[in-house]
């Protein structure tokens, strides 16, 4: 339960406001995401508004806000990754698995995220899922490494 995980790191917090973005950092390590009990505990303890740590943590692109998929997948959407077929990558990927950027397939399998650069330029385009980056992608080499994560148990 998101709440559970920020008191226990709240309660090992100094509650100074300089806190906030190491607490939402943390928060998300565990949780995966921040969840509006979250941000609600974390107003209370660190005695600034919800708004305020809401505020800062949507400036951000590194929180996220909803529950992450089982599978994260990341497309590189930097200048090499596009030029080399990044937009054709995060067409099919949307496309087969039905969700868009910033969401979860229904079964909670995957989420879809696009960004700005994952630094691997030389390799691109390059797509992210969980912590394995594929380079020098296709659609083709994208719809066996999908293949893969759908049939593994």
């Amino acid at each position: 339960m998101p709440a559970e995980a920020a008191l226990k790191i709240l309660s090992e917090s100094s509650g100074r406001r300089g806190d906030l973005i190491p607490l939402l950092q943390r928060v998300q390590e565990i949780d995966g995401y921040i969840s509006p009990e979250t941000i609600r505990t974390i107003s209370k303890r660190l005695r600034i508004s919800e708004n305020e740590v809401y505020g800062v943590a949507t400036f951000y692109a590194q929180f996220r806000f909803r529950p992450p998929g089982e599978h994260s997948i990341q497309v590189c959407m930097g200048t090499a990754c596009h030029v080399r077929g990044g937009e054709q990558l995060s067409a099919f990927i949307q496309h087969r698995l039905g969700i868009g950027p910033g969401q979860t397939t229904p079964d909670n399998k995957f989420d879809l995220e696009l960004v700005a650069c994952l630094g691997c330029c030389a390799l691109s385009p390059v797509v992210k899922i969980d912590d394995k980056i594929y380079s020098q992608m296709s659609v083709l080499k994208l719809r066996d490494v999908l293949d893969e994560y759908e049939n593994a148990g």
